[in-house]
């Protein structure tokens, strides 16, 4: 009889203090699995190239998601403190925390102080400065400090509404990933959304003034100083309008530089009535094509084994069209246009690309080919994300900004 009350049934028959080899169990005997012969519990547990995949694609999900949160988390944590320390601190010291918990929150107050002190006796404490109890609170913890004292945090932030919601979108993703259970793909993007809005609520959006054309990724704050101003990969241009549309790329753009062969990307994906309205707006554009009468694109045209002259006259009707958009110009000086006879080695939109928020889209040429088919980097230039104070660092953008003034001065315009 085990200790639930239940009966386990018999052994076999050679096991010593039973009789007779019956295979029937005992009404309320619980079945026990027998143990697996020694080597033959790895291929019941062998893992295909599929289960692979999505243990991997399981935890790159869970990972962006926990540094969003992250993010957010010590944020809250830093407004809370900022706002009801002074407030608790001056009459109840190091117990400010649990006074501001008040009755309501006695019960998880104390719960984070027991944690405190088991992680202080078991070494787990590695920053001395997460040695008090705000530190072991929850995002829902610190939520709810943050409710009880709304008149407090009112004057600063302007609409408790959008807070919560915010909070609200969040606990699902937090629940999922406390428990390691898997993230879809659509509650992922809810969570980088809320979280971007929540950091902007709290004042601690991105500092890189490009974030308005192109949100600075959670990942990328890590580890965007590893791959030399490479923000974005695309396989091929419509997955990159998909995510990054032609409207948040060029639209309030205050400086255009694009050179390719026939600049699809900002022609065929920017009406001409917008781009008018960009350039009376400010934005001074430099648009430099390949010459559809050289060689280079004859060339071009054999490599991707289209008709003689097809992209020729599709490159002519890009140029005829900016012309137009040039001619309804009060100042025709802002939307000039070029054209150069060297080989074609890469196709690049520079946004902004002289200042600090410069944003680049670039795509090198490949042999059969088509533009729209070829993979896309996306590039943020200006000032590195983490570690700012490297001066002298040459990244893509400014690479590519270089290769551009090059081709430039040796194009000529085109009347």
């Amino acid at each position: 009889m085990g200790s639930g009350g239940l009966e386990l049934p018999p052994g076999d028959a050679g096991d010593t203090g039973h009789e007779g080899n019956s295979t029937d169990v005992p009404p309320g005997a619980v079945s026990l699995a027998r143990p697996m012969e020694r080597g033959s519990i790895g291929p019941e547990l062998d893992w295909n190239a599929d289960a692979w995949l999505e243990v991997r694609t399981r935890a790159q999900r869970a990972g962006r998601a926990y540094i969003w949160l992250n993010l957010v988390e010590q944020r809250l944590r830093a407004v809370v403190a900022a706002v009801l320390r002074p407030i608790y601190e001056p009459v109840h010291g190091d117990d400010w925390v649990v006074a501001a918990a008040g009755p309501a929150g006695q019960e998880w107050v104390q719960r984070a102080v027991a944690v405190r002190e088991v992680s202080r006796r078991k070494g787990y404490l590695l920053d001395p400065a997460d040695d008090n109890t705000l530190s072991f609170l929850t995002l829902p913890q610190l939520r709810e400090l943050m409710v009880q004292h709304w008149p407090c945090f009112e004057p600063y932030i302007d609409e408790r509404r959008d807070v919560e919601l915010a909070l609200d979108e969040l606990e699902v993703t937090r629940n999922v990933v406390s428990r390691n259970r898997a993230l879809s793909e659509a509650v992922l993007a809810q969570a980088e959304r809320a979280s971007a809005k929540l950091l902007e609520i709290l004042g601690a959006g991105s500092d890189v003034p490009s974030a308005r054309r192109l949100r600075v990724d959670a990942v990328e704050e890590l580890v965007g100083d590893r791959y030399a101003d490479v923000v974005g990969v695309h396989p091929d241009r419509v997955r990159l309008l998909r995510q990054f549309p032609a409207e948040d790329l060029f639209g309030g753009a205050r400086r255009v530089d694009a050179i390719g062969i026939g600049l699809n990307l900002l022609v065929q994906n920017f009406s001409g009535r917008r781009l008018v309205r960009l350039a009376e707006s400010g934005c001074r554009a430099r648009l430099l094509f390949l010459n559809p009468a050289s060689s280079a694109v004859k060339r071009r045209e054999r490599e991707l084994g289209i008709k003689r002259g097809e992209l020729s006259r599709a490159v002519e009707m890009n140029i005829l069209h900016m012309r137009r958009v040039r001619s309804r110009l009060r100042d025709p000086g802002a939307f000039e246009i070029q054209v150069f006879d060297e080989t074609p080695r890469f196709t690049a939109y520079l946004v902004d690309g002289d200042g600090s928020d410069g944003v680049a889209v670039v795509q090198t040429y490949l042999r059969r080919t088509r533009g729209m088919e070829a993979p896309v980097l996306v590039l943020r230039g200006g000032k590195r994300v983490l570690k700012a104070d490297e001066n002298g660092e040459v990244g893509l953008l400014d690479t590519y900004r270089e290769e551009f003034e090059v081709a430039w001065a040796d194009s000529r315009p085109v009347s």
